[in-house]
């Protein structure tokens, strides 16, 4: 029976990689029962040699560089620097002029100037007009009325060059068809230089002497709208107005143009119509508000100024 410590039959050769510088012969193995490492060399090899050699060190950054210390260059830090400083200027300066701009706009309120951008019509504006936005709340129906008035000549004149081109169509004169146009390219931005923004800058400002300007032509356009209509021969020839008179002149030569200058001549009775009401509800507005009697006392202080 065999001792308790006889070696291994199974276990093979043990062999010292450290006694011999070269191992000679057939490859040796070591193992162990844990599932060591194991060697294996080649006649005339070197067991050191049969070894990979190590990989080099990691850096220390590798896996956690929250600790390293990176150098940046100088020049860099000090282009940054300087771009710094040059947004910090351009934000002063910025800052600067919106207060200087804001400084100009409120001493232009005070004063009560007004800037007026132009944003009507929307498509090409050309004047500028915010009845709900500038216009108190109380005066905005009057004004939306005095709007649908220039509106309204401006419509009537157009359909009276529709109306006066049939008729030259239809073997009348060119005379007539030229002051069908002088009076559409005159007569429209007359109206609105002349009454419409001043009622509008009065309705905005409450300045009594902008409702005497806009009573005083107004006048003028209610009396041209019904001259219009009427259309007498003088002192420019009939038929360039689409009138009652000049209506029933041509319907006799030609029932067409005479349909278009009876529409036009319904145009300017509406128009008239509306006007008369318009002047009516401002009046009524200029007198309750008691703009009358500060614009006697306006005229009386510039009548005195004046004499003095």
């Amino acid at each position: 029976m065999a001792g308790r410590f006889d070696p291994n039959p199974f276990e093979e050769e043990q062999v010292n990689p450290f006694s011999e510088p070269t191992l000679q012969g057939k490859a040796t193995r070591q193992s162990n029962y844990g599932g060591g490492p194991f060697y294996t060399t080649h006649p005339g090899s070197s067991l050191s040699d049969s070894r990979l050699s190590p990989l080099p060190p990691e850096p220390a950054e590798f896996y956690n560089d929250r600790g390293v210390t990176r150098d940046i260059p100088v020049d860099t830090t000090k282009d940054l620097k300087r771009k710094e400083k040059e947004l910090q200027a351009k934000e002063a300066a910025l800052r600067k002029r919106e207060q200087e701009l804001k400084r100009r706009e409120d001493a232009l309120s005070r004063a009560g100037v007004v800037l007026e951008e132009k944003n009507w019509p929307p498509c090409f504006p050309i004047i500028h007009h915010d009845i709900a936005n500038e216009i108190p709340i109380y005066s905005q129906r009057m004004q939306y009325l005095a709007f649908a008035s220039f509106l309204g000549l401006t419509a009537c004149l157009f359909w009276n060059i529709i109306a006066v081109t049939t008729a030259l169509i239809k073997g009348e004169g060119v005379k007539i068809w030229f002051l069908s146009i002088i009076y559409f390219i005159s007569g429209c931005p007359l109206a609105y230089v002349l009454w419409y923004r001043p009622l509008y800058r009065a309705m905005r400002t409450e300045s009594a002497m902008k409702f005497g300007w806009f009573f005083m032509f107004y006048m003028v356009h209610i009396a041209f709208c019904i001259y219009c209509a009427v259309a007498p021969p003088f002192p420019f020839k009939g038929k360039s107005l689409t009138g009652i008179l000049a209506a029933i002149d041509v319907i006799g030569d030609n029932v067409l143009v005479g349909i278009f200058y009876f529409i036009g001549f319904g145009f300017f009775c509406i128009e008239s119509l509306i006007s008369i009401w318009v002047i009516q509800q401002v009046y009524m507005y200029f007198r309750g508000s008691g703009k009358a009697a500060e614009m006697k006392r306006e005229a009386a202080r510039g009548a005195l100024r004046a004499a003095i």
